[in-house]
């Protein structure tokens, strides 16, 4: 399992990122603080706090470098 870091703050950004992370099999989890939901449902991630920084964990390792590589542009520096 991979870990990383994400900003997701504006609804373009989460539709985005939903469609990308919809295209790779495996289990995808973002979490703010004690809240966890599903990567690919769009309804999940907008019930977060989309004004902090997200964590997600990619569940599965063989696809996990090219997915980090595809939400470049949403990865917290």
């Amino acid at each position: 399992m991979k870990s990383i870091t994400l900003s997701l703050n504006s609804i373009e950004k989460v539709k985005k990122f939903v469609n990308i992370i919809g295209k790779y099999d495996g289990d995808f989890d973002l979490s703010s603080g004690r809240y966890k939901v599903d990567a690919k449902s769009i309804m999940g991630i907008f019930s977060l706090d989309l004004s902090s920084p997200l964590k997600l964990d990619i569940h599965n390792d063989d696809v996990a470098d090219e997915v980090i590589a595809e939400i470049q542009n949403y990865i917290e520096q």
